[in-house]
């Protein structure tokens, strides 16, 4: 390492956001460019450790201590090949992971961990704007031709891999442009869209095919996407929500969390849509769910105008320290703050909803109730506290209470698929499903995860289809 004691010469730094003021006037990215002084000095906290369990961390395997010591050394572009080694898109995850790395990191067991995000986002932004990235197309072609069926981070993932591996790639999406949750599930203030465009130019350049609009089984039949092609890769997510079953859950007002986000995306993006659309300007809005669509639902709901949001999470607030429960080196489960609480949102912990009422067949107040958790068993358990229901008023409900499992109607029904016991695709050691050639990646055979976790499985796959199609 070129600095051994940088940890204990640098304090954490991350970059500064845009203030609320002025970010929740539009939909751009929240936070502001890092000087590069700055970045080489969090890159040189780095403690060079002798076994790196940032490394083990992360589920793409990034060699973190590696990229860190190029960039405190100023070698960029050395920081950039080292880095896109183990990850095809740190564009994506270098925005939107929630650095499962730095909950790994060594110097964070009794100080602030290092700042891996960050940099490995300043490589790859660097890596642009230096020129580092071009298109490599492989200089052998195989002659094997695989269907991707979907375009999110899996999709892409097993796309990049398997065309530089010499296979011919098509990807088939159904919505009008490529990116899948990329595209149209993750607010711009996250993910501006140029990103996700940049990058697949440069799959175009390397002679991925991309085919939009396209639904399997209805603009191409299943027996023509099986009988096409050598192998075909299904990665399509998660996409059946989690429903909630209270009284006046029907009412007029009340939406599912990505509804009401591809909407917006789309808006932002000068799509028409049909309809009065979904608008919370100057409404009192309820998010049921804690996790990162509920998130993303705030700060949309902020910047259309919302009068107020609150979320009401079912669980106890965690705390902000990591505690006995979460040991070093597993990820905590601490306190999160985003940056869509911070324009404004109430969070209400230990709180669920009891009833949805309505007048006139709009959603008009939310009875929600507390609860009060004790250790049973060594499992937590809630109950009711009796006296702390109440009524309270509502113009919009959105339920952010996650994914159930991929959807079943289409492609998994028409190619009679095993499922597992949770609903998602059945595969086997080697990523493959019940039928011969037809393999799963990503949310759709795990269930809903994080964008890594994808990249991680779409990688995989890839992995096991080149051997399916090479016999080796």
């Amino acid at each position: 390492m070129g600095k051994t004691t940088g940890f204990k010469e640098y304090q954490r730094q991350t970059p500064a956001l845009r203030t609320v003021e002025v970010r929740i006037k539009d939909y751009k990215e929240v936070y502001e460019k890092m000087p590069e002084e700055d970045l080489i000095n969090q890159a040189a906290r780095c403690m060079d450790c002798g076994t790196p369990f940032c490394n083990w961390g992360c589920p793409i395997g990034n060699l973190i201590p590696d990229f860190n010591n190029l960039v405190y050394m100023g070698q960029w572009e050395k920081a950039y090949k080292r880095l896109s080694l183990t990850n095809p898109f740190p564009e994506f995850t270098g925005r939107v992971c929630p650095a499962l790395c730095e909950g790994s990191c060594t110097l964070g067991i009794n100080r602030e961990s290092a700042t891996v995000h960050n940099v490995e986002l300043a490589i790859i932004e660097k890596a642009f704007e230096e020129g580092f990235v071009k298109p490599i197309s492989p200089r052998v072609r195989t002659g094997k031709s695989v269907a991707v069926v979907g375009s999110g981070p899996a999709g892409l993932t097993a796309a990049v891999k398997l065309n530089s591996m010499g296979h011919t790639i098509t990807v088939f999406e159904k919505d009008d442009q490529v990116g899948g949750l990329l595209r149209y599930g993750i607010p711009d203030f996250k993910l501006e869209k140029h990103i996700v465009d940049r990058r697949v130019k440069i799959m175009e350049e390397e002679g991925i095919t991309f085919k939009v609009n396209t639904n399997i089984g209805v603009d191409i039949s299943h027996d023509t996407l099986t009988s096409e092609f050598d192998a075909v890769v299904l990665t399509g997510g998660s996409t059946v929500p989690v429903d909630m079953s209270v009284e006046g859950r029907d009412l007029e007002g009340v939406h599912f969390a990505l509804d009401y986000l591809i909407e917006q995306n789309k808006k932002v993006a000068g799509k028409t849509i049909d309809g009065p659309g979904i608008d919370a300007k100057g409404k009192v809005v309820i998010v049921i769910g804690g996790g990162d669509t509920a998130s993303d639902c705030i700060g949309t709901a902020i910047r259309q105008g919302a009068k107020a949001v609150h979320q009401y999470i079912r669980k106890p607030m965690p705390p902000e320290d990591r505690d006995e429960t979460m040991p070093w080196p597993t990820y905590p489960n601490t306190l999160k703050t985003t940056t869509s609480h911070e324009e404004g949102c109430i969070r209400e912990w230990c709180t669920i909803t009891k009833k949805i009422e309505g007048k006139d067949g709009n959603v008009s107040s939310v009875r929600k109730v507390r609860l009060d958790w004790e250790n049973v068993n060594g499992k937590l358990v809630s109950k009711e506290v009796p006296g702390t229901e109440e009524s309270v008023k509502a113009d919009m409900v959105l339920i952010c209470m996650g994914f159930a499992h991929p959807e079943h109607k289409g492609i998994v029904e028409a190619l009679q698929l095993k499922l597992d016991p949770r609903g998602n695709v059945y595969t086997d050691e080697k990523y493959m499903t019940s039928q011969k050639g037809v393999f799963a990646a990503g949310d759709m055979r795990t269930g809903q995860s994080l964008v890594v976790r994808s990249i991680y499985d779409g990688k995989m796959a890839a992995k096991c289809v080149d051997e399916y199609l090479m016999n080796d």
